[in-house]
């Protein structure tokens, strides 16, 4: 199983990262281990390397099928659900590698930095996947809201696009980028994520 990050996919998050609000010639992939695959509610445990973890709420696609070079008018065969998740993000190391041009495996993919909430059947969706809300709560308050209309490469361009580097298999995962409004978690703080009106994602952080 593969897990595909994407970077810089909505506008105003790239603002608040000191980014450029301009569509980049192409989409910023990157991976994450299978070891950073959290599900079922387990808790998140903050890790020692770091002193500020970020939570990054995207919606979460799950590919149904193996495909290579997929064209992009075919793309939406390729994915059967969606849900909620969040890219846990060592933040102060991200800045470490990107002044030094580095990678970002190290902050992105480490292991419980991929936490996935319940999927949902791409045919039961009331709503166009790219006209859907999603939002994250901490402790009962909102802090993170997003509507995939505002990425700035939909779904189906990113399972294109990716499919022709990756052969795409079943299980694979493409967490599609997040919205603006990205910040810490802490200890013993409780993260509920929600799908329009339907509560998908829920655990405690340790």
């Amino acid at each position: 199983m593969k897990i595909f990050g994407i970077g810089m996919n909505y506008a105003e998050h790239n603002k608040e990262l000191g980014e450029s609000l301009y569509k980049k010639e192409a989409p910023v992939i990157f991976t994450k281990a299978d070891s950073a695959l959290l599900t079922d509610g387990r808790p998140f445990f903050i890790p020692d390397f770091t002193q500020r973890c970020d939570y990054e709420t995207e919606l979460v696609v799950r590919i149904s099928r193996l495909g290579r070079s997929i064209p992009q008018r075919f793309a939406h065969r390729y994915y059967d659900a969606v849900t909620v998740g969040i890219d846990f993000t060592a933040r102060d190391l991200q800045e470490k590698l990107r002044q030094q041009g580095l990678p970002w495996d190290l902050c992105k993919g480490f292991d419980g930095s991929a936490a996935v909430g319940r999927f949902i059947s791409k045919d039961t969706l009331k709503q166009d996947i790219q006209d859907m809300h999603f939002h994250l709560d901490i402790n009962g308050q909102t802090v993170q809201c997003g509507h995939t209309a505002d990425m700035t490469y939909m779904v189906d361009e990113l399972v294109s696009y990716i499919s022709h580097f990756f052969t795409l298999k079943t299980g694979d995962l493409i967490f599609t980028g997040t919205p603006s409004g990205i910040g810490p978690v802490h200890i013993d703080d409780h993260l509920t994520g929600w799908l329009e009106e339907e509560r998908v994602l829920d655990f405690n952080v340790k």
